[in-house]
């Protein structure tokens, strides 16, 4: 649930660039909208706005049920409010499309900082409670989320800006949209399953230790 909570912003924009038509057909957003702009434009400009709206309620409710802020909602809505609106001012996707890359290279240069800085690195902080690891471990693995999120926003860039340029600018920003909600979850999901089967073989061997403790004990 939670994991649907903090994507709810990703998902909403998502559905509403591919159904910007219907949206503008029958709400007031349609009369808001330069008739004359290109399909592609008007679609990215009602979802950019979505995705803001979608924030901003995100972060509302986040904080009227636990009564504090998260960080990673409270960076992700200034993000998108600051470069989703330049984005609907001047009717250019481009500024949106650096979103998703900029929040992946702040978090890796958060837990690359925190392998330095502070007792713990970011890593070590949110796992050490359920799994005990020798610290090289600790520092292989957040230095391994460090890579993936520079590789994750190479990825973005690279769809947004560089892949298939031959293609108009519509069928492009589709893909882009797919790929921003279905590449880079999908990109997430391989790294954790490939982690989990990493930190397998720790896990088991704390069971045996436990096991071996509780036998010695009887």
């Amino acid at each position: 649930m939670k994991l649907f909570y903090d994507l709810a912003p990703i998902i909403l924009f998502f559905l509403g660039y591919h159904n910007a038509g219907f949206i503008a057909e029958n709400t007031p957003v349609g009369s808001w909208l330069d008739p004359a702009q290109p399909e592609v434009i008007s679609a990215t400009i009602i979802a950019t706005g979505i995705a803001i709206a979608a924030s901003i309620i995100q972060v509302t409710g986040f904080w009227l049920k636990n009564r504090r802020f998260e960080r990673m909602h409270i960076f992700s809505l200034v993000l998108i409010t600051g470069l989703g609106g330049i984005t609907i001012a001047f009717g250019d996707p481009a500024f949106i499309q650096w979103k998703p890359t900029v929040l992946n290279w702040v978090f890796a240069g958060a837990f690359l900082i925190s392998q330095f800085v502070g007792e713990k690195s970011l890593v070590k902080r949110m796992m050490s409670g359920q799994i005990n690891l020798p610290e090289q471990i600790w520092v292989r693995l957040n230095i391994s989320w460090v890579i993936f999120f520079i590789i994750s926003g190479f990825a973005n860039l690279y769809v947004a800006f560089y892949y298939a340029t031959e293609l108009d600018a519509k069928t492009r920003m589709d893909f882009w949209v797919d790929f921003k909600l279905f590449g880079l979850m999908g990109m997430t999901l391989v790294f954790v399953v490939a982690q989990a089967f990493y930190l397998s073989r720790y896990m088991e061997t704390d069971n045996d230790q436990d096991l071996s403790n509780e036998s010695g004990k009887g």
